[in-house]
């Protein structure tokens, strides 16, 4: 089940959440602003380059209309009759080709009162003026009544584009004609298109006619109305463009179009002509400027606001613990009593259970050696009736001192003697209750000679022979000599046992045979019987303490329980397989001492 958040936390979230989108709108507003303005500072410097660069490319040919016009031979063309004009023709067009050439205009000529051309400098190439009638021109109409005219437009008869300057010849009152240089803009034009200017010029009426993007030309900066539409029409400043259909530049809050975005547009006006300046920048980089640093007010005030959160959570999590400390510090040692006092009852129980356990192996020993007393006590009397009967033999020999006789008799009493003392201290030393102590290398050969001694008396009674032939390198086993000695009785007496009880009138049997062979880190032995086998569900319950196979009731059903609790502790195992042909295989896996380890000390 999940805890509900406080009222108040989430209050304090909630309040966090509205400072920092708060803070974060007002630094984007506040960032836009900056940044448009700085566009606009940009966008200025811009345009007084571009104003620059203008004037100076007209300035430097204003004044050479009024040249062309002091000069004698276009003066004296315009003030001569009809019947004159041819001899005066060429001279003018001569002249007026070679101040082309000089000042590298894109062309002058002459118009006469009626606005008609009469000389001009492309007098013999193709799209000549000679003949044109530009009456219907600003430009003429202008200089004829103040003296001079200046008018931008796509020529009628070449269709190129040009910066016309025009100056009246003679005085106002009876004017000759006009002179007109057209000056060609387009290496402006392509300087401002080479280098990806967003520069333009437009006219007084707003169409934009040299820009630097190719998209702007020809383009109202807004809708053009009809009343100018008309007139634009009528003055063919653009003869062969359809403005009507051509769409506007710029769109709401002064921005255009562009191919990175849209532009910020700014413009200023060129007198005398009231032409319109134009320069763009790019309003995205201002703005993702803007976002960024919005961002990161929100991104820092985001922050600020968790650690305070924190902060405020970490004093309330301090004044928690410190209010529950002595609860705390009570409840620990309260625990830590408890747990002392079951420490020490498990301490208790322990050691219970190891006296319980070592007084069960002895008793399984006692039980053993139970089963063994009356081969023990047959095994004993034999030689006691031997003895008796060899010392009284001696005696007589004593008594007819045949010395001979005496010293065999009592050489054959002491061996009976000897015998005997063997016996009893092997039975001692298995029965002998020894304390576990680290582990430490036995010798399995030795181990299963003493078995072999223990069990002589009852293998014999039992009519089965013990046959063990191991290899003389085998490695010591980490263990306990007594213990191991058990383990080895214990299951070639059950061997033994089980055999004869699959036949109880039976002669000799097969011997029990003990084999062992070495593998790395581990010792395999062997006990194998002809017995009837253990059924594959008695397998596991055989190891049960006070389970019996046995209807005699002999022995109490502790023996494997042991071997095995004696296994556990040595880290050996202990199985039971079939044996091919019939009988058991009994199994040990015990381990190789390696030497002394932290361990076994």
């Amino acid at each position: 089940m999940t805890r509900r958040l406080p009222r108040r936390f989430l209050a304090s979230i909630l309040l966090a959440a509205v400072l920092v989108l708060g803070a974060s709108g007002t630094s984007y507003l506040l960032a836009r602003r900056a940044g448009l303005k700085a566009l606009d500072l940009a966008l200025a410097d811009r345009l007084t380059v571009t104003r620059h660069s203008v004037t100076a490319e007209i300035e430097r040919f204003r004044y050479l209309p009024q040249v062309v016009g002091q000069d004698a031979r276009i003066v004296a063309l315009l003030a001569g009759g009809p019947e004159d004009n041819a001899a005066r023709v060429l001279p003018a067009n001569l002249y007026l080709e070679r101040v082309r050439a000089l000042s590298e205009v894109d062309e002058l000529y002459l118009l006469d009162a009626r606005g008609r051309t009469v000389a001009a400098s492309n007098w013999n190439r193709p799209g000549s003026f000679i003949g044109q009638d530009y009456a219907f021109r600003p430009y003429f109409r202008d200089a004829m009544e103040t003296g001079e005219g200046r008018y931008y437009a796509v020529g009628v008869t070449t269709g190129k584009p040009g910066y016309f300057l025009a100056a009246r010849i003679g005085p106002s009152e009876a004017p000759l004609g006009v002179a007109v240089v057209k000056v060609d803009m387009a290496p402006l034009e392509a300087t401002w298109v080479r280098v990806d200017e967003a520069v333009g010029l437009a006219d007084d009426f707003g169409v934009v006619f040299l820009a630097g993007r190719r998209d702007w030309r020809y383009r109202p900066l807004d809708g053009l109305a009809q009343e100018p539409l008309a007139q634009l029409m009528a003055e063919q400043r653009y003869a062969g463009l359809d403005l009507a259909a051509a769409v506007p530049l710029v769109s709401g809050d002064r921005i255009v179009a562009g191919e990175d975005g849209p532009m910020r547009l700014a413009e200023d006006w060129l007198e005398p002509d009231g032409w319109r300046l134009l320069a763009a920048e790019p309003v995205g980089p201002a703005l993702d400027r803007a976002r960024l640093i919005a961002a990161l007010t929100g991104l820092g005030g985001a922050l600020a606001a968790v650690l305070a959160l924190i902060w405020r959570q970490r004093r309330q999590i301090v004044r928690m613990r410190l209010d529950q400390a002595d609860l705390l510090e009570a409840r620990v040692a309260e625990r830590t009593r408890a747990l002392a006092h079951e420490v020490e009852e498990r301490r208790r129980a322990e050691e219970e259970l190891r006296r319980t356990h070592d007084s069960l192996v002895h008793a399984a020993k006692l039980a053993v050696l139970g089963r063994m007393s009356s081969s023990i006590v047959h095994e004993v009397s034999q030689p006691l009736s031997a003895l008796d009967t060899t010392l009284a033999a001696a005696e007589l020999h004593l008594k007819a001192a045949e010395s001979a006789k005496v010293g065999r008799s009592l050489a054959s009493a002491r061996s009976l003697l000897h015998r005997m003392q063997e016996m009893v201290r092997t039975l001692k030393r298995f029965g002998a209750r020894q304390k576990p102590g680290p582990a430490a290398p036995v010798d399995l050969a030795a181990a299963v000679a003493t078995a072999a001694e223990v069990l002589e008396p009852r293998l014999r009674e039992l009519r089965i022979t013990l046959r063990f032939d191991l290899p003389a390198d085998l490695p010591p086993v980490a263990g306990q000599p007594a213990q191991l000695q058990q383990v080895i009785t214990n299951l070639a007496l059950n061997a033994a046992e089980a055999q004869r009880t699959a036949d109880p009138e039976g002669g000799d049997d097969p011997p029990v045979e003990i084999g062992a062979q070495a593998d790395g880190t581990r010792l395999h032995v062997t006990i194998a019987d002809r017995g009837p086998g253990i059924p594959e569900d008695l397998r596991v319950q055989i190891f049960e303490p006070f389970f019996t196979t046995r209807t005699s009731g002999e022995g109490l059903g502790l023996g494997l329980a042991i071997t095995r609790t004696i296994l556990e502790h040595m880290g050996a195992r202990v199985g039971f397989a079939p044996r091919p042909g019939g009988g058991t295989l009994t199994e040990l896996d015990l381990p190789v001492f390696v030497g002394v380890t932290e361990e076994t000390r």
